[in-house]
């Protein structure tokens, strides 16, 4: 269990940091992925930073699980909103949003078995 956990949730630190990363330094991908979905690009960086605060709230779950609950909730809830605004403009490149909403999910499941909600 404890593998799974830390295996899980080093994942989801990785692959939400790059993509915070991605959002915060004005990179083209997450510009183009907002204008395609209607979204002012003036909310770039504010979704990275919600996805940095996602990774360090998962980092942080390490020594205070209720950081990592609370972390991988709200990535969940990040994740079903980029995808519902996917499907909303009419795309289906969705495969990415369900592999880190899988992600976080994943987190949220072994955090919880391993150290209990809180």
């Amino acid at each position: 269990m404890r593998t799974a956990y830390l295996t899980v949730t080093i994942l989801g630190i990785l692959f939400n940091g790059a993509a915070a990363v991605t959002y915060l330094i004005g990179h083209e991908y997450p510009k183009s992925q907002a204008d395609m979905k209607g979204i002012p690009r003036r909310y770039v960086p504010v979704l990275g930073l919600l996805l940095a605060a996602g990774t360090l709230g998962l980092a942080a779950g390490f020594a205070v699980p209720a950081l990592g609950t609370l972390a991988s909730s709200g990535l969940i809830l990040y994740f079903i909103g980029a995808i519902i605004a996917h499907l909303r403009v009419g795309s289906r490149d969705i495969a990415g949003g369900i592999v880190f909403l899988a992600t976080a999910i994943a987190a949220l499941i072994l955090g919880i078995r391993y150290h209990g909600a809180w």
